[in-house]
């Protein structure tokens, strides 16, 4: 991948993230945003229900001591235009997508003056956050829609444009949960791209510059396809199952980091070593007499 030059940081979640206990994954994008005085949006485009969820994390977020909340519903292209909706994307220091329907995301906001904005706030240093949808919507080709729980095919997955702030990935969401490797499998043998990264539920990536830290209570399944060593993709029907030899898979829990440029997992020191308790002797059996 190419070396990032983005000043800011992404915060993408594999969906159903802590809102009622300690909140680890949003307590962590309100602190890259700046603490208690971050200015963040809410951005409730891919949601149908954009007050109550909207107003949902207008509440956290304050829990978490933030005063500065604004909520930005987009339904319709031209809202997409308004100046009002460019200052407050001007002003901000934080902006959360919410979940939903990342079509809506790419269909409402895709080419207008607000992505470019959107854009720049992320490379000039404002941190953009991203739930469920939020989180499919990051690389530049995204995940529209497939089936779980099934093996790697291509008719499992439709893919269409993301919005590009994390591209030359593939990004998929409520990942163990919902069996989703045979479909992320599918989607990044489908795309000019080797990294698939699939993200639990209640768990994040952190993406700063090309470095990745892992958040939450669950793994991220990081698939790697630079090495393949035979596929079949070209001799395979729709519905013909794929073969894929020599995928590179790790599985990062919460505290690893993973580095794009490199394409491995950072260690911050090896685990230590746990010696297994020595082996007893057997015991001795006495003869008893008849």
């Amino acid at each position: 991948m190419a070396v990032s030059k983005a000043l800011g940081q992404l915060v993408i979640i594999g969906g159903a993230e802590d809102k009622q206990g300690d909140c680890d994954i949003l307590r962590a994008f309100v602190r890259r945003a700046g603490g208690t005085q971050a200015r963040l949006v809410v951005m409730t485009v891919a949601t149908s229900l954009p007050e109550e969820v909207g107003e949902e994390y207008r509440r956290i977020f304050q829990r978490l001591g933030v005063e500065q909340i604004d909520i930005l519903d987009t339904a319709e292209r031209d809202e997409a235009e308004h100046p009002e909706a460019m200052d407050l994307i001007e002003a901000s220091t934080g902006i959360f997508f919410t979940g939903g329907d990342q079509a809506r995301i790419t269909e409402v906001l895709k080419g207008t003056q607000l992505e470019q904005l959107l854009h720049q706030r992320y490379e000039a240093g404002a941190v953009i956050a991203g739930t469920s949808a939020g989180a499919a919507m990051m690389p530049d080709v995204m995940i529209l829609e497939g089936e779980g729980e099934t093996h790697p095919r291509f008719e499992v997955v439709s893919m269409s444009e993301g919005m590009g702030f994390l591209p030359g990935v593939v990004i998929d969401q409520h990942f163990a949960e919902r069996g989703r490797l045979g479909r992320l499998l599918s989607a990044v043998v489908q795309q000019p791209v080797v990294l698939g990264f699939g993200i639990d539920e209640d768990t994040a990536i952190a993406v700063s510059g090309n470095e990745i830290e892992v958040l939450g209570s669950g793994s991220v399944t990081v698939i790697d396809v630079a090495n393949l060593s035979h596929d079949n993709s070209s001799q395979t029907l729709r519905d013909e199952p794929l073969a894929l030899c020599d995928v590179r898979l790790h599985i990062l829990p919460a505290g690893y980091r993973f580095d794009l440029n490199t394409r491995r997992p950072l260690f911050d020191a090896d685990p230590p070593t746990v010696e297994p308790p020595a082996a007893k002797a057997p015991p001795v059996l006495k003869a008893v007499a008849s």
